[in-house]
């Protein structure tokens, strides 16, 4: 049997349990990063989003630099402790796509080329990353944040540390994901901020489905009250 027919059948016997529906959407965070896609956009505002929970000061996304032989895109700009981070990010939407070495060589040399305009360069990724990369990235220290990788800090673990779930957990369509990215709303709780009606005037969205939304994050950050509460 492979990974994703277990993946599969845990996934079925937890929807057919009443009361689990929070832990469902919970054990869906892989397919709800990649359903972002295809482009990377979302995931990049997303990203974003955490990097501001974690104190860092996003002051630039899609930004175009000029180094010194020709002018980069850069995913986004971060600062934090006095230092500006050059930070990429690598969006995949299937499963099973290595983010590798290839990746890691021109953000390194996108660094080099801005030289002295940032201390440091970080790749986040939603996917596993190739032990090249791993080895090439320690060697010059680059930060990698990828799934499983690094063990005590990767990318699913600061989600599940901080609830930083996001917004595509909760099923969205692909209008709605538009609209969320849009408002800068990537992380699911953010939307227990607002009142639901200033969430409905904000996005378009019906008070209605914004109510319904925000009591599955709330069921999501609670399962154990969920749980037992049936």
């Amino acid at each position: 049997m492979t990974t994703k027919d277990i993946y599969k059948k845990v996934l079925r016997a937890i929807s057919d349990e009443r009361g689990l529906k929070a832990l469902h959407q919970r054990y869906q965070l892989k397919d709800a990063i990649m359903r972002m896609g295809p482009a990377g956009f979302a995931f990049e505002n997303y990203i974003a989003s955490i990097l501001e929970y974690y104190d860092y000061q996003v002051t630039g996304i899609r930004s175009k630099i000029r180094g010194e032989c020709t002018t980069h895109e850069i995913d986004l700009i971060g600062s934090k402790g006095g230092k500006k981070f050059l930070i990429e990010c690598k969006y995949h939407c299937l499963r099973g796509v290595y983010t590798g070495l290839k990746e890691s060589l021109y953000t390194h040399a996108r660094f080099l080329d801005i030289q002295p305009k940032f201390s440091g360069e970080i790749i986040f990724c939603n996917t596993q990353v190739s032990n090249h990369a791993k080895k090439y990235a320690k060697c010059i220290g680059q930060q990698i944040f990828s799934w499983r990788y690094p063990v005590s800090n990767s990318l699913e673990k600061i989600i599940e540390k901080f609830n930083l779930y996001p917004i595509t957990i909760l099923n969205l369509s692909q209008n709605e994901l538009k609209i969320f990215s849009e408002c800068n709303i990537m992380v699911a709780k953010d939307l227990l901020r607002y009142d639901g009606a200033k969430i409905a005037r904000m996005t378009g969205i019906s008070k209605n489905r914004i109510n319904n939304m925000q009591k599955l994050v709330e069921q999501i950050f609670h399962p154990n009250q969920c749980i037992s509460s049936n």
